[in-house]
């Protein structure tokens, strides 16, 4: 057999054996064609492997056609034999001029009987189809080398669901993104999360500021407390003191070593002068443990001084200045904010009787309920002194708790009236009046936040004030009249309306800014 499988070189070699000829053989040396650029060696070979199978055809019909398997003449075997042999001699060059021939006289169908019908002369090869074709199939299919769609039906919906987070970070292969962004046309759940994985994947870029908002944590806390209340609540009258002892500490925890040692001023009045003391922030945190001692100590909780620790709010805050070496840092923080927080433990556990309790400061006392008031707007005040020295925004409390500080303010004023007229620094009483009888009075209007209205009684702290008998009228904004009793404004600064008796209204100021203290 000749062809392309004996690497043209037609029926065999003589000298090989009898039962070796006509085997296929592996091909010889490619010819000098493959030198030749790409198309080019393609259509050589075409046309070399066509006289090829030509040869082989026509030989194969004259075999058919040989009518009782009598043979030809001889002088027909001479000629196909010369046929043969030209055909050995001329090798590339012979083979071109068949396959031209072929293509040209019998299409592929050579030495077919005059008169016969045709008949094909050699089954089609599909490999040799292929290269016939410009590369194609039986049935114009594609190739095998060509890369084709995968045939195997789509993952399953768990796999493809777990592959959306892939698919919005971009990590999938070309194969899994097209399945799943098939599935997600018509699976509606897992088009919604993978809108909600592609704004997540949106949220990791750094190209925005990673700092909170300052207040970020109050408005979470507030917002917290509004939706669900604690399984112990905090008395109605301890809500102020947990509020801004909370705000205080949000404030401390953005703090540094440089913060903690920033200086500030304490000012406060004393008689009819102000007076200042230089401290640092460390020292004025330690300032206001000292002085929750008094409360904490009423309640049989520790002093942070110890037993014999003065009452006096100011020899307290004296004692821990002076015994504090070296000078108070950072480490005051925990200190201070794990006993507020027991503070408010104990008068939640406590019960309703509790808020009658006595709180000593030396020279005078208050119930536990004005007393948590009391260091409530002290915790305030003194954030507000932080605040002011590290350059922070620090907002006045809310509306309902300023008020009730205003209130506790104003119920002070007539003793301290009274005791600055025992000491000479206020006018006598006009008129004296029976304990719980109304007597001479002052009107004095807050507005703004916490706001309302209050009558001070100006002769006798046992009298009670009426509208009745008011003789002055004040009118001043809630945080400039806070301001005023924590010691911060003069009182000839803090008036902003004024109407009536005039010495009644300048005692009934300066009794007010005399409430402060360090």
């Amino acid at each position: 057999m000749s062809g392309p499988l004996d690497g043209g070189r037609g029926r065999g070699n003589p000298d090989d054996p009898d039962d070796v000829r006509g085997i296929p053989r592996i091909p010889g040396q490619r010819a000098a064609a493959d030198d030749l650029e790409p198309p080019a060696a393609d259509v050589l070979r075409r046309a070399v492997e066509g006289a090829a199978r030509a040869a082989q055809a026509a030989k194969e019909s004259r075999e058919r056609e040989e009518p009782d398997g009598t043979n030809e003449p001889d002088e027909a075997n001479e000629a196909h034999a010369a046929d043969d042999a030209d055909a050995d001699d001329t090798g590339d060059a012979a083979d071109h001029t068949g396959d031209v021939a072929a293509d040209e006289g019998t299409g592929g169908v050579t030495g077919s009987a005059p008169g016969r019908p045709r008949e094909p002369a050699h089954p089609p090869d599909p490999a040799r189809e292929r290269d016939m074709t410009g590369g194609r199939g039986p049935q114009g299919s594609p190739p095998p080398w060509q890369a084709t769609e995968p045939a195997e039906p789509p993952p399953s919906h768990s796999v493809l669901k777990s592959l959306l987070g892939a698919w919005a970070l971009a990590a999938c292969s070309p194969e899994e993104t097209t399945h799943v962004e098939n599935h997600l046309t018509e699976c509606a759940p897992c088009a919604d999360e993978a809108l909600k994985l592609r704004d997540a994947v949106g949220l990791l870029q750094t190209d925005r500021t990673l700092d909170l908002p300052p207040l970020l944590r109050s408005r979470v806390l507030e917002t917290c407390l509004d939706r669900r209340a604690a399984r112990i609540p905090v008395p109605v009258w301890a809500t102020p003191y947990d509020a801004e002892t909370a705000r205080l500490d949000a404030l401390l925890r953005d703090f540094g070593d440089a913060e903690w040692h920033a200086p500030l001023q304490l000012r406060w009045f004393e008689k009819e002068e102000p007076v200042a003391r230089r401290a640092t922030v460390a020292g004025v945190i330690g300032h206001l443990m000292t002085v929750d001692g008094l409360v904490a100590s009423a309640l049989g909780l520790e002093d942070p001084l110890g037993p014999s620790a003065p009452r006096s709010p100011t020899d307290r805050t004296e004692a821990f200045w002076r015994t504090a070496h070296p000078p108070p840092t950072r480490t005051i923080h925990e200190p201070w904010r794990d006993q507020s927080h027991e503070l408010l433990r104990t008068v939640s556990f406590a019960g309703r009787g509790v808020a009658e309790l006595s709180v000593s400061y030396g020279e005078f006392a208050l119930p536990l309920r004005d007393a948590l008031i009391d260091r409530a707007f002290e915790c305030w005040i003194h954030g507000s002194d932080i605040a002011v020295a590290v350059d922070y925004p620090y907002p006045p409390p809310s509306g309902p708790h300023l008020r009730v500080m205003i209130d506790l303010a104003a119920q002070l004023i007539p003793s301290a009236l009274a005791a600055r007229r025992r000491a000479g620094l206020a006018s006598p009483a006009r008129q004296p009046t029976v304990p719980g009888s109304p007597g001479r009075s002052l009107h004095l209007e807050v507005e703004g936040a916490g706001g309302g209205d209050w009558y001070i009684a100006l002769d006798s702290p046992a009298a009670v004030g009426t509208a009745e008998h008011a003789v002055a009228q004040v009118a001043l904004d809630g945080v400039e009249f806070c301001r005023l009793v924590a010691g911060h404004l003069s009182p000839d600064e803090a008036a902003a309306g004024q109407d009536g008796d005039r010495e009644a209204i300048r005692d009934v100021l300066s009794a007010a800014a005399s409430l402060s203290r360090l």
